[in-house]
């Protein structure tokens, strides 16, 4: 597992953001200190690993909520696209949206991918908002664990 990515590494501080997410949400990562926060980032809503990744996210809500973490997935595609699929899916957790400007968030945590996708990324940000775990899988199809993620942030 490497311990970073293009642009970070643990034990920087998390860079802050703000998105629109499914439901016509808005999410801003400063307003949750005082909480753990596990970054989700995935490549495309509607495709085949990420629509086992989503919801095998979801069945492990529990061990989040145990864990005082709140986890998020976060992709380029737009929020219409990502309501429906979390829909499909049952997702319940907040699915975030890096549409425009296009994957700046995925950037600036440095998980944008060649293709203008989001890499297969997990990352866990701990209660005072710093860097604690970094999962860049080395594939597009294949999925991270996050149970090595909660036990980073002191699950």
């Amino acid at each position: 597992m490497p311990d970073q990515t293009k642009t970070l590494k643990m034990g920087d501080p998390a860079p802050d953001f703000g998105l629109r997410g499914t439901g016509n949400t808005k999410f801003t990562l400063s307003e949750h200190r005082g909480k753990n926060v596990v970054l989700a980032f995935f490549p495309a809503a509607f495709s085949p690993v990420c629509s086992q990744q989503m919801p095998r996210i979801q069945a492990e809500k529990a061990s989040f909520d145990s864990s005082n973490a709140l986890v998020v997935g976060i992709s380029v595609d737009n929020t219409w696209a990502l309501d429906a699929w979390a829909k499909q899916m049952g997702v319940e957790f907040p699915i975030l949206s890096d549409f425009y400007p296009h994957g700046a968030v995925s950037e600036k945590y440095g998980v944008l991918h060649q293709a203008g996708v989001s890499e297969r990324a997990v990352i866990g940000i701990d209660k005072e908002g710093v860097i604690r775990y970094i999962d860049v899988s080395p594939a597009l199809t294949e999925i991270p664990d996050t149970e090595p993620c909660l036990i980073a942030l002191g699950s």
